[in-house]
């Protein structure tokens, strides 16, 4: 649509417009930043000789878990089709697991089907949950409520999951994510279904092919998982009916998102759970929408925006702990060319510590609205953490000293891993959500949001 349609008179570009650029233009700079930040990891690691196997762990967690991830972002969203295909993408972009069932039915009637037949409902991605699963996968501890990692459908996370682990061990487990889908929509070939799963089986960890991050590892075999899933169903609840839409899809052999070869033949069941009934416990559940869940990027990105606030203080404290420290450094001049006297010097000092403490303060409320969800905030951190990268970048462009850089490098990757967080897909789908109305009826159809 051209930009002129959606302007309205008088007042020129409409919002959406506006924030789609902040967008754009953030999650270029935190993909720029990143492979930036690499480089100067790599650069400085051959200087420090015995600790350059932590400097390669280090290098190797940004390649895997920020710029691999967010060039792959950036390229998907320029051949990766944005309609629905039959296959969920990551958060990177990438084409993920096969959408393999669909149902009709409430999401009370699936949840109890889905308990009573054995299946447990996943822990939403936290950071807790993220180092529980880690822990428990290196030490093979059970942990039923296992998370398991986004994919996107509709523009958005799935809403839910179920998993049944096997055998204790947290690295092979059933698992299926569900999708609510908007109103009025159909399946290719005029089928109406209220929910859409991709069920696949979890063999292993390892690294992904495409991003060398750790995950799980499904098996190929991906119609297996869909026909474990509904027969459990269909044993389960007697009055699941159950029709199979044969050559939904051709059946293909490709990878998902972790580089994983997967197998289909391309059909697709519809489980039909209308006839239910559902206990009134199970009924009182209130409806999800995976955009009302506060994402861990969002959470991540208002713990750093804290951690900017918290630096500030701590130069603060030290400054009214220290003045004179401050001051002997201090040499300013008054407009007449001489020097301030001890007295001046003594209340630029305490001026400027001032203003710096209302600038902390302003952080932390900054830090507190980007954790509430608001989108006004999210754009106001990433444009300060811009302005200081952009400001290192134009003083070692102009010849300043690298070394200087370097001694500033905490305060950069702070900088570049809040606009890496706040920039993407589920940060800015959470910031950005339709507060007024329900939000399953303001799903947009297609795949992405705009962006």
């Amino acid at each position: 649509m051209p930009i002129a349609a959606l302007k309205a008179p008088g007042i020129g570009v409409s919002r959406a417009v506006l924030d789609t650029v902040w967008d754009r233009l953030f999650f270029l700079v935190g993909g720029v930043s990143a492979a930036w930040l690499s480089y100067l990891l790599l650069r400085v690691s051959f200087e420090w000789g015995w600790a350059q196997i932590w400097f390669a762990v280090v290098f190797w967690a940004l390649l895997a878990y920020l710029v691999l991830p967010r060039l792959h972002s950036i390229l998907t969203r320029l051949y990766v089709p944005d309609y629905f295909i039959g296959r969920a993408r990551t958060s990177d972009g990438l084409l993920g697991d096969p959408v393999n069932v669909a149902l009709r039915g409430s999401e009370a009637q699936i949840h109890s089907v889905m308990h009573r037949a054995g299946w447990t409902i996943s822990d939403d991605v936290t950071l807790a949950s993220s180092w529980r699963i880690v822990t428990s996968t290196i030490l093979r501890r059970s942990y039923d409520e296992a998370p398991v990692s986004p994919l996107m459908l509709f523009g958005r996370q799935q809403d839910f999951a179920y998993q049944q682990e096997v055998d204790g061990n947290p690295g092979k487990r059933h698992h299926v994510r569900f999708w609510r889908c908007y109103p009025g929509w159909l399946l290719p070939g005029g089928h109406a279904v209220e929910w859409l799963a991709a069920g696949t089986y979890d063999r292993s960890v390892g690294f992904s092919l495409f991003t060398l991050q750790i995950t799980h590892k499904i098996d190929e075999n991906t119609d297996t998982e869909r026909d474990h899933i509904v027969s459990s169903i269909v044993k389960t609840e007697p009055l699941a009916k159950v029709e199979m839409l044969r050559d939904f899809s051709t059946g293909y052999h490709t990878r998902n998102g972790g580089g994983d070869t997967i197998t289909t033949d391309g059909d697709l069941p519809i489980v039909d759970l209308g006839a239910i009934t559902v206990p009134p416990q199970v009924a009182q559940h209130p409806p999800s929408d995976s955009r009302n869940k506060r994402p861990a990027p969002t959470i991540v990105g208002a713990l750093l925006a804290g951690a900017r606030a918290v630096a500030a203080i701590v130069a603060v404290v030290s400054g009214f702990l220290s003045p004179d420290d401050l001051l002997q450094g201090l040499s300013i001049q008054s407009d007449d060319g001489s020097n301030l006297t001890a007295v001046q010097s003594e209340v630029v000092l305490y001026a400027g510590l001032g203003f710096v403490s209302l600038v902390a303060l302003g952080e932390l409320l900054l830090a507190w609205l980007v954790f509430l969800g608001s989108n006004r905030a999210r754009v106001t951190a990433m444009a300060l953490s811009t302005a200081a990268i952009a400001t290192q970048a134009i003083d070692v462009v102009n010849g300043g000293s690298l070394a200087t850089l370097e001694a500033n490098l905490p305060g950069l990757t702070l900088d570049i891993l809040l606009i890496l967080a706040l920039s993407s897909e589920r940060a800015r789908i959470y910031a950005r959500r339709d507060r007024k109305e329900p939000k399953r009826d303001s799903t947009r159809p297609g795949g992405r949001a705009p962006f």
